[in-house]
């Protein structure tokens, strides 16, 4: 999930392909260490067989199904990270295969499969080139891994569709695009529009001899589902988990006060029609 620190000012401008994957690999490669100390328990990392959860508000696979029966099935995780989802997955039967764009992440995967009885192949690649022949899939999906650091996400929606066999589901979480007006702020300075839901400009981070050190990219709910019908694909549903009752903790911009006005996560259901 994204940067967990109050954004500096923007760097405006556009950021292509190219710029934004070597910028997030070389940004999530520096913070994978941080990253799982902070949230590893939370995710799964650290836990023998994974965990798969959607997002912040605590939304469990295991409990939303939205993936359907995994067991036999071959499934492609789209950003994997340190792979706490795809662990999930090959637990309970499923033929799984991990990509994600930065070697920090997966290292981290690595180790994690020390604590389980199966391992996870595991693919270094961005989501807008998938190495991967078409119908390969039955299922993919990717809990906020990917689609908001790509600068083409029409292209990784062809591309997933193109690896999923006829029939192949689809689910991807991703910020709500409506989070895009607000500060990455958890208090109430994160409760006041600060920019304009229909500024596509990315967010990006630069050091101090202008390269790109990390980019975002913000879609309206209207770009994704475009994007979606666009490559092929029908929109079965879109989940936007309520902030549970007894989650006080916070993560990042998202937290509990936060979570009582609007939605911070959208999950996109989707299959290939067979």
């Amino acid at each position: 999930m994204s940067a967990d620190s109050p954004r500096p000012p923007r760097v405006l401008g556009d950021v292509d392909s190219g710029t934004s994957e070597r910028a997030n690999r070389s940004w999530w490669d520096a913070e994978a260490d941080e990253y799982h100390d902070e949230h590893g328990s939370f995710i799964g990392s650290h836990t023998p067989g994974g965990e798969f959860v959607w997002g912040p508000e605590r939304l469990r696979e295991e409990d939303a199904a939205l993936l359907g029966d995994v067991a036999g099935r071959d499934v492609l995780e789209v950003g994997c990270g340190s792979a706490p989802c795809s662990r999930w997955l090959a637990a309970r039967g499923a033929h799984v295969v991990g990509l994600d764009v930065s070697a920090g992440m997966l290292a981290h995967a690595v180790d994690s499969m020390a604590l389980d009885d199966r391992r996870v192949p595991l693919v270094q690649a961005g989501a807008e080139h998938l190495p991967f022949a078409d119908e390969s899939f039955d299922i993919a999906c990717s809990s906020f891994g990917a689609i908001p650091f790509v600068a083409d996400s029409a292209r990784a929606m062809n591309e997933v569709a193109r690896v999923l066999r006829p029939g192949g589901r689809w689910v991807f979480a991703t910020n709500h695009p409506m989070r895009w007006m607000f500060l990455d702020d958890p208090g109430p300075d994160g409760l006041v529009v600060r920019m304009s839901y229909f500024d596509r400009t990315p967010y990006s981070e630069a050091d101090d001899d202008g390269a790109v050190t990390y980019a975002e990219h913000h879609r309206t709910m209207g770009d994704r589902i475009r994007e979606i019908v666009a490559a092929g694909l029908v929109l079965d549903d879109v989940v936007e988990p309520e902030w549970p009752d007894d989650l006080d903790a916070e993560w990042g911009q998202w937290s509990p006060l936060r979570g009582s006005y609007f939605p911070g996560t959208a999950v996109f259901v989707t299959h290939k029609p067979g």
